[in-house]
């Protein structure tokens, strides 16, 4: 599993510096250039469609690093 988690860190995006919730909507504002306010409000809209928008940023939440190389998923697991 360190592997997989391993190669999820070698993709350049994090949760970003700016967060509400979990700073996935931060992260992609800050990677792309864009304003994370409108990433925001395009992120609630997906939070319409049934199950797709929240469970998206539900495994985004759980597998994207934060800015310490920190994931969510592999914290818990090793919890177990």
């Amino acid at each position: 599993m360190d592997s997989f988690f391993n190669s999820l860190r070698s993709i350049p995006l994090r949760r970003g510096p700016a967060r509400m919730v979990g700073g996935v909507a931060g992260g992609l504002a800050d990677k792309f250039g864009w304003d994370v306010t409108l990433v925001r409000i395009g992120m609630l809209l997906s939070f319409l469609l049934p199950v797709l928008g929240i469970g998206a940023y539900i495994v985004a939440w759980l597998l994207i690093p934060d800015q310490q190389e920190n994931i969510i998923l592999q914290k818990w697991l090793r919890a177990f």
